[in-house]
């Protein structure tokens, strides 16, 4: 969807709110003339980054955002007619590239209880596929993985070759990773995004993390000047300030409490995630309440046709602040407005 500036935005898991105001402002402060006439050079950003993971400059790889690190893992890893597999529903982005690349997608889909089984995936990956796909968690339901799921999956994707991406887009709304199994093994890639709890999505800055070899091949596919400038900046001045990222974890965890309570006090049938998200049932079409909530509220929420979430909207987390802004313009529409498609 275009033209999203000027309304509130709880539709694509954006923060609400964005970085602190003042902490923006001093990064701005240094972009001189001089600053963006020079080709974007990325490798102060990804030794802080190694850093801040705890690994070394070897294991890391800075993209255009997440986006643009799965089509260059598709492009490297994946033969044209070779199969992908994904849970489903999932990150569109996957289908999307395989479509584009000549990849032949495998979707697993949830089972009616939105519980995926693990069994499911190892029986959907065969000799013909090249990459596995797990979001943990994943977008759009917001499910986990065990480690011992993670490592049957991984194991039996390694006995026929293939790749196993681990998507992290959503790691820091849930602390559990698997890190060290990218380190570990030869055949796992985990991805991250500024977008989500960092909140660059305008800026898009993505990370590859794996083991050498696989990141020496993604170097040698990917375009020399992949990021821009002002992405990097901004992803290393946040890097600096882990006080302004726990704030931001704070805030989200709190204004999530938040609404999942006071719907919940309102009468609402409500889906907690492990990411910046939550699923709430209105009391009438989720898709005509999406609408009126645009319409006469300025308020964006994701509503879905997939028979399984077809009756749910998906609403973005942020601060206590943000969620109460929805909340007013939620309970008025479901409650009054959305009386009038009934008659």
């Amino acid at each position: 969807m275009q033209g999203r500036y000027g309304y509130c935005r709880y539709d694509l898991n954006e923060n609400p709110e964005g970085l602190p105001q003042k902490f923006v402002k001093e990064v701005l402060s240094e972009i001189t003339p001089e600053f963006l006439a020079i080709y974007p050079e990325p490798d102060r950003f990804l030794r802080k980054y190694a850093a801040h993971l705890g690994t070394a400059y070897k294991n890391v790889l800075a993209t255009n955002g997440s986006d643009m690190a799965i089509r260059y893992i598709l492009e490297t890893f994946a033969e044209q007619g070779k199969e992908v597999v994904t849970v489903s529903p999932s990150f569109e982005m996957y289908r999307v590239n395989c479509s584009i690349l000549g990849l032949v997608h495998i979707p697993v889909s949830y089972e009616e209880d939105f519980t995926i089984k693990i069994e499911k995936i190892i029986d959907a990956i065969s000799e013909n596929t090249d990459i596995v796909v797990l979001l943990n968690p994943n977008n759009p339901i917001g499910n986990v993985y065990t480690a011992e799921e993670i490592k049957t999956v991984v194991d039996r994707a390694a006995g026929v070759g293939a790749i196993v991406i681990i998507d992290e887009a959503y790691h820091y709304f849930y602390p559990e990773t698997f890190l060290k199994d990218a380190l570990q093994y030869d055949n796992v890639i985990i991805l991250r995004t500024f977008s989500k709890l960092f909140s660059l999505a305008a800026c898009r800055l993505g990370t590859v993390i794996s083991n050498p070899d696989i990141i020496r091949y993604l170097k040698k596919a990917k375009l020399t000047f992949d990021v821009n400038s002002i992405a990097l900046l901004f992803g290393e001045r946040i890097l600096e300030h882990p006080e302004i990222i726990q704030e931001m974890i704070r805030e989200e965890a709190e204004g999530k409490q938040y609404i999942l309570e006071a719907l919940a006090e309102n009468g609402y049938e409500c889906r907690s995630c492990k990411g910046n998200f939550i699923f709430v049932k209105p009391k009438h079409p989720a898709s005509e309440v999406g609408a009126l909530l645009a319409v006469k509220k300025r308020v964006l929420v994701h509503s879905y046709s997939n028979p399984l979430l077809k009756d749910y909207l998906r609403i973005s987390t942020g601060s206590r602040k943000a969620m109460e802004t929805f909340l007013r313009a939620f309970l008025e529409v479901d409650q009054r407005e959305a009386v009038h498609y009934d008659s």
